[in-house]
């Protein structure tokens, strides 16, 4: 069994979580849409992940919608004491699959109701707010009315916790005005690094960076560098594209999704590999090819 004790720990809300944890997205079916194509492997995937030390899952009503929510709760609940389940709400999806935003009090206030009841909880340890002005990537915008109505959830019992997702470093900045935030979730991995500066400043306030698609997302990862050092370490690219978030900040949490048991095993076993400073330093520079 991979120890990913080794990944080492960060405060995540009022928990401390393994840095490497488990993202439920690609449970669901063909484009986050509809169930998965083999329901019993991805409680399989659940289960193996807790068995593995993952005390960190991510997930969303959104993907499905209901799916992975509903798997999570049929595979783990009633949850062992240490798990912390993030969600994230501000976003609804058509019957087309298409993703549109869901900003107002009614639909925060649902979601995070749906959340529960799929869950099987009394109340979310994190809710990410994701930011949904550009559904591809952070762009500004005031986040103060939907941040107040989570504000109210929170004090209501039913959130432990408030995160963003998909947002600027001023979104971040404003948003600290308004309620505490215990992490950020963006797109960040060793070819698109946007956040640097970002993950830096949030380290220096505690706070969790979580990078979503840590290993390239629908688009995976390709560098030759990347190869070429995998290859010396007898390890897979995706396995140092993870040991190198790891080695970047002590901020960053991982949550890498798959929704196989040994595609899972293999992103854990990221948490032994140890890369020099040689290597880091040659990593660093995948991003400037890309």
């Amino acid at each position: 069994m991979t120890d990913i004790d080794k990944s080492g720990t960060f405060q995540l809300g009022s928990k401390t979580v393994k840095r490497l944890g488990y993202g439920a997205m690609q449970l669901a079916g063909p484009g986050v849409f509809g169930p998965p194509k083999d329901h019993d492997a991805a409680l399989a995937v659940l289960r193996d992940a807790v068995a593995q030390g993952v005390n960190h899952i991510d997930t969303s009503d959104f993907y499905g919608p209901h799916v992975t929510n509903q798997l999570i709760r049929e595979a783990l609940h009633p949850y062992a004491d240490d798990l912390v389940i993030v969600t994230k709400i501000g976003a609804t999806r058509g019957e087309d699959g298409s993703w549109n935003p869901a900003f107002s009090k009614e639909q925060l206030t649902e979601a995070v109701h749906d959340n529960l009841r799929n869950l099987g909880l009394e109340a979310i340890d994190v809710v990410n707010l994701r930011a949904m002005f550009d559904i591809h990537g952070p762009a500004e915008g005031s986040l103060e009315e939907p941040l107040t109505v989570l504000a109210d959830l929170q004090r209501q019992g039913l959130i432990r916790h408030i995160g963003l997702s998909n947002v600027t470093a001023k979104q971040v900045a404003d948003a600290k005005e308004i309620v505490e935030i215990v992490c950020v979730q963006n797109m960040y991995n060793i070819a698109h690094r946007a956040d640097d500066a970002l993950i830096y400043a949030l380290a220096a306030d505690g706070i969790a960076y979580v990078p979503f698609f840590p290993l390239g997302g629908f688009s995976p990862l390709q560098s030759a560098t990347l190869s070429d050092v995998a290859a010396g370490l007898d390890a897979t690219p995706m396995q140092v594209a993870l040991a190198w978030l790891l080695q970047r900040a002590p901020n960053i949490l991982l949550i890498p999704g798959t929704s196989s048991v040994a595609h899972l095993r293999e992103n854990l076993a990221a948490a032994e590999l140890e890369l020099s400073p040689e290597v880091m330093t040659a990593l660093d520079g995948v991003a400037a090819a890309a």
